[in-house]
């Protein structure tokens, strides 16, 4: 095994181990649980149609708050505690420990997806949606998550201070979540670039069944970029 990547994987599994015995996560993940479906089946049996778009529709918002509850703590906690120092001074790159981290987040933001399952079983007993679009759903919120897990990652790195580092990423994913609801509000000149930036559109986009590589590419930069971004924050504290 490639020694950079097989310390990517220590990481990650020292952190999902952190994760499944933390109480926090899984207060986390039952919130999210709790919001998700109190939001998905007040709507779903008045629109009297068989289908989870509205439920694709309000995951950019949950993931903008609950994914940064889930990142707060991964740089934050440790550079107050003073381990990522310690951390830094072993045969550690900052890359193979946002890497760790990130594939950690990532993991276990997929795993609260999973009990959502129930409502395409739901659906599927109620009615004939259109497996396809489901299945595209999914597969943009796994963008979507990697995204603002990303971004969660990086406000981590800047502070010791968890509370700050939630607010920074809650406040950037919340922005790329609603911008393109207020776009009715703007000039016609500026909706094009606003629409663009926005992760709400792109994630809509996939879910509808549309595989168009421009979403893909615009979730997979979002991603690169932050990750970039918290490697480069990591690596200075080595220097400094």
């Amino acid at each position: 095994m490639n020694p950079k990547k097989s310390v990517s994987l220590v990481i990650m599994k020292r952190e999902l181990a952190s994760f499944y015995t933390s109480p926090v996560a899984y207060i986390v993940t039952g919130l999210f649980l709790v919001f998700s479906g109190i939001l998905f089946f007040s709507t779903y049996f008045l629109v009297n149609r068989a289908e989870l778009r509205n439920f694709f529709s309000i995951l950019p918002v949950l993931f903008a708050f609950f994914v940064p509850a889930l990142t707060m703590r991964v740089f934050a906690e440790e550079k107050r505690s003073g381990s990522l120092e310690t951390l830094m001074t072993l045969p550690v790159s900052g890359v193979d420990a946002v890497v760790g981290k990130f594939l950690a987040v990532f993991i276990f933001t997929a795993s609260m997806l999973v009990p959502t399952l129930s409502y395409v079983v739901t659906s599927v007993a109620l009615g004939s949606p259109d497996v396809g679009s489901i299945f595209c759903g999914y597969l943009g919120a796994l963008f979507l998550s990697a995204a603002f897990s990303a971004i969660g990652l990086f406000a981590s790195s800047l502070t010791k201070n968890q509370i700050v580092a939630f607010f920074a990423a809650f406040t950037a994913c919340i922005v790329l979540a609603m911008i393109d609801r207020l776009l009715v509000l703007l000039p016609a000149a500026i909706v094009g670039p606003l629409e663009f930036i926005s992760a709400s559109y792109h994630f809509e986009s996939i879910s509808r069944g549309i595989i168009d590589t421009r979403d893909l590419l615009y979730f997979l930069s979002l991603t690169v970029v932050f990750l970039g971004l918290t490697a480069r924050t990591v690596d200075a504290r080595r220097v400094a």
